[in-house]
């Protein structure tokens, strides 16, 4: 199983970039997609996810700027980043992730670079 990110890359603050995350169709139908950053020297962190209601959850840092979406007929899933600012600049990984009650299994995207800097 394979999640597959792409769009990363070096943009200016204010700029904008997406990030596209694609899966296998049974893992998009049956997974809530997300994705989550990593900056260096600190954790893993959600950045924007869709929830088990189908509902979106971002963190607060990116709320007004960032948008999720999801196109079930290509089974990618997408991060729209605009206003960027430096402090978002990370490892962005594509996340999948099903419960089954108290349980979660997560499946992990390789990851894409995005710079944000002048």
């Amino acid at each position: 199983v394979q999640l597959q990110a792409s769009g990363g890359g070096l943009v200016q603050p204010g700029g904008s970039l997406r990030l596209s995350c694609a899966a296998p169709r049974i893992i998009f139908s049956m997974y809530s997609m997300g994705w989550y950053r990593q900056a260096p020297g600190k954790q893993r962190e959600l950045v924007a996810a869709f929830t088990r209601g189908g509902l979106t959850d971002y963190t607060d840092s990116v709320k007004g700027r960032f948008i999720i979406s999801r196109d079930n007929a290509r089974n990618t899933a997408y991060l729209q980043m605009n206003s960027l600012k430096p402090e978002d600049t990370a490892v962005y990984y594509c996340n999948a992730a099903r419960f089954s009650g108290a349980n979660r299994l997560d499946l992990w995207g390789q990851g894409t670079l995005v710079t944000v800097s002048s």
